[in-house]
């Protein structure tokens, strides 16, 4: 699975910017902790960069000024997802792999994908995972430790289907389907490379 979909993440997307405010968002569900109030705080100084940390009870977003409401939706759930998952950094080993790959496949593809290997690897940099049908293994990517567990089980899942349908044609994309996250997850890993492009700028949390 390559790890090059489109789109932000934990960063950086080119925005004009226009005056700056700050706007309560709705509460959210942090990953596996409490509901806390998220504030959204737009900066004209802010051009590229996304960022987010906690401040008590509530989590502070920071985003450029005139990225749009469907943008900040998004980005503020993108980086929900980020701060849950570095603060459950618990890394699931090769065998805790296989077990989750026999659940997901009895789940959504009636137990028909069967892998004889699932393991973490270090030499996947343009790849999220892979797999080699011939041999019923899974590789997954060791970046994906520490993302939140819905994208692990998508990409377990995207190589799970090739051992059952080769290639990315509709009937691939049909048995992804069956998995409720898909789109999201697709988007998380999108926007993680889309970070990655892109040029850092400081976060500076006083803006």
């Amino acid at each position: 699975m390559s790890a090059d979909p489109s789109s932000g993440f934990a960063g950086e997307t080119p925005v004009p910017s226009a005056g700056s405010h700050q706007r309560s968002a709705a509460a959210h569900a942090a990953r596996a902790s409490a509901t806390s109030a998220v504030e959204v705080r737009r900066s004209t100084r802010r051009r590229r960069t996304v960022s987010a940390y906690r401040e008590g009870d509530r989590t502070i977003v920071l985003i450029p000024a005139r990225m749009s409401e469907a943008e900040e939706r998004r980005w503020v759930g993108v980086m929900l997802d980020k701060l849950a998952a570095q603060e459950n950094k618990r890394v699931l080993g090769d065998t805790e792999l296989v077990e989750r790959a026999g659940r997901l496949s009895a789940q959504y593809f009636d137990g028909r994908a069967r892998p004889v290997s699932v393991r973490w690897v270090t030499n996947q940099n343009t790849r999220w995972g892979s797999c080699t049908p011939a041999e019923g293994s899974i590789r997954l990517s060791h970046r994906l430790q520490g993302m939140p567990e819905y994208v692990i089980d998508y990409v377990l899942l995207h190589e799970l289907a090739h051992l059952l349908v080769p290639g990315h044609g509709p009937g691939f994309w049909r048995l992804l389907e069956a998995y409720p996250r898909t789109e999201r997850a697709r988007g998380y890993l999108e926007g993680v490379v889309a970070a990655d492009r892109l040029p850092h700028l400081p976060a500076a949390r006083e803006e």
